[in-house]
């Protein structure tokens, strides 16, 4: 399973919004890797968002881009920011089969998941930015992950130059 994770967009600060929707500049973020997300080919059969507006818009904007219906996207509290990764994978294990999905989640469950996913603990320090990319290729019957990629905003903004 292709396990897709990006950290939600560039938020507004709590004093301008308690939701904290995307910024101008989280949009434009998350816009951006989502072209570079449609050049690169990636198709997702599930997209999963926090209950947090940032997240759900990270999201939509995404699965606009890629394809995916927006109406089916999944909420999660399994990925809100400080959800435990290990029952975040539970829930990922419940899609066992499925060839490829999306995660806009927060920091640091995010990088805890990834973390999981690659080495069986969140002993891994991993640097996960606003509105940049990563793929880890999952086995759950063998309990193994491999990154495959990790792509900053900025690289993914290049690719979606294109």
């Amino acid at each position: 399973m292709l396990i897709h994770l990006m950290q939600h967009g560039a938020s507004l600060p709590k004093e301008l919004d308690a939701h904290q929707p995307l910024s101008p500049l989280g949009r434009e973020q998350v816009t951006k890797s989502a072209k570079a997300a449609k050049i690169l080919g990636l198709r997702f059969e599930l997209v999963i968002a926090s209950r947090k507006t940032r997240s759900q818009q990270t999201a939509e904007i995404i699965a606009k881009h890629t394809g995916y219906p927006v109406r089916r996207i999944e909420i999660s509290d399994s990925v809100k920011a400080m959800a435990d990764p290990l029952k975040a994978i539970a829930f990922l294990r419940e899609y066992n089969g499925l060839d490829s999905i999306f995660i806009a989640g927060h920091l640091p469950s995010l990088a805890q998941i990834a973390s999981y996913l690659l080495v069986g603990s969140d002993k891994m320090n991993l640097s996960i930015t606003n509105g940049g990319l990563m793929q880890i290729d999952y086995s759950f019957s063998e309990k193994a992950g491999q990154l495959n990629w990790a792509l900053s905003p900025s690289q993914l903004a290049l690719i979606a130059e294109d």
